[in-house]
């Protein structure tokens, strides 16, 4: 049973929280921007083009770009140092407590994609949004949590924050495998050769980050040029970081987590919410969530996610593989498996991958995403506040 949670744990749970709060404002912001005045200034910088690089080696993308691919790599180099840090000598690292989140994870990418499936079955355009309501925002689910304070028992944190780790980790592997281009043989040899320098740094144990912050600048700049999604760059360069055997030494995992927490928990996530929240309402309908992309997302956010969660990790206690979070209740239980199912950033991530070439759909996975998750937000904070009076 967890009666506690590690120093690191406590300092994650916070973080995440307070930049939860933030995503909520950057997101409105985002919504009552893109349906003002300055809606066409609002879209057009998006979609502004600008070259990094020197002469002729580096890239022009559009902002939009620039921060999906770019700044996101970012985000997906911090979710690796946590993941790794947490299987290693977090809370994930005892199997028996790993066990609930990791099987309530897998419950959760796996029904809401057999819902938006079943949605979808009959348009063959847009299946491939399959994985965007099986995403969780871990940020905005720990920031709802966190409202209702000591009233939630701190087993019900724990399994919250290590399901939604876990659940990034779901994330990584789809975007490598089903959310890539057209590969170039001759970039993925250029990025496996980035790739195994790197692991030679950590073989060698060199505890400073700049040689390895410059090698992973190459190893971006060949993942984006090799068709695999650019932010499975910082999924590899964050792997090999290495971190302390022992819990008094020197980890420069924890250094460079500690270090860039704050930039990505209050800069890099608002900038993409900001970025990719808006969407214009004007003619907007009740008929258009009845679309099979929003439907879809939406029923899988809201009913899959739940179900999902709830009924792998419920079957999982039954049958002697997991525990039962100490000092919870079933219904309690239930509303943490509900608000999983506020996709917001990481759904809508996803969904920017789907539809990279079919942009007609992403209005709808913006609606779909922005009302599955806030469905779950509301459901999910009303239920935990009965199932938890003191």
């Amino acid at each position: 049973m967890i009666n506690y949670i590690s120093t690191p744990f406590k300092w994650f749970f916070k973080l995440e929280a307070a930049s939860g709060l933030i995503l909520l404002i950057s997101a409105i912001i985002a919504l009552v921007v893109s349906n003002s005045f300055l809606s066409e200034f609002y879209f057009n910088t998006l979609n502004k083009y600008f070259f990094i690089g020197i002469n002729n080696f580096g890239l022009k993308l559009s902002l939009l770009h620039w921060i999906n691919d770019a700044l996101m790599a970012i985000f997906f180099f911090f979710v690796t140092l946590e993941i790794k840090r947490e299987f290693l000598q977090g809370e994930l690292s005892n199997k028996k407590q790993a066990a609930l989140p990791i099987v309530g994870a897998v419950g959760g990418m796996l029904i809401p994609a057999l819902f938006y499936i079943f949605i979808n079955f009959q348009s063959p355009n847009t299946l491939n949004g399959w994985a965007i309501p099986s995403a969780t925002d871990i940020a905005f689910s720990i920031g709802i949590l966190s409202l209702l304070g000591s009233r939630v028992p701190i087993s019900l944190k724990v399994f919250l924050t290590a399901l939604a780790i876990i659940d990034d980790l779901g994330a990584i592997v789809i975007i490598a495998f089903f959310y890539s281009g057209d590969l170039s043989i001759t970039y993925l040899s250029l990025m496996l050769l980035s790739f195994i320098t790197i692991l030679l740094l950590n073989k060698f144990s060199i505890k400073k980050f700049a040689p390895y912050f410059f090698v992973g600048l190459f190893l971006w700049f060949f993942t984006y040029k090799s068709g695999i999604h650019a932010t499975i760059a910082g999924v590899l360069l964050a792997s090999c970081i290495p971190h302390r055997k022992k819990e008094h030494d020197f980890s420069l995992l924890v250094k460079i987590e500690h270090l860039i927490s704050p930039y990505v928990a209050f800069f890099i996530m608002p900038l993409f919410a900001f970025a990719n929240a808006g969407v214009s309402l004007s003619g907007l309908s009740f008929s258009a969530l009845l679309m099979p992309v929003p439907l879809g997302i939406l029923l899988g956010l809201f009913l899959g996610k739940q179900f999902g969660v709830f009924a792998f990790s419920y079957a999982s206690i039954k049958l002697g593989f997991a525990e039962m979070p100490s000092k919870s209740n079933l219904l309690s239980f239930y509303a943490v498996g509900v608000l999983t199912g506020i996709g917001f950033t990481m759904s809508l991530f996803v969904g920017n991958l789907a539809f990279a070439s079919d942009m007609q759909y992403i209005d709808g996975v913006k609606i779909g995403v922005l009302s599955g998750s806030l469905l779950s937000t509301v459901f999910g904070y009303l239920l935990l506040l009965v199932s938890t009076k003191k």
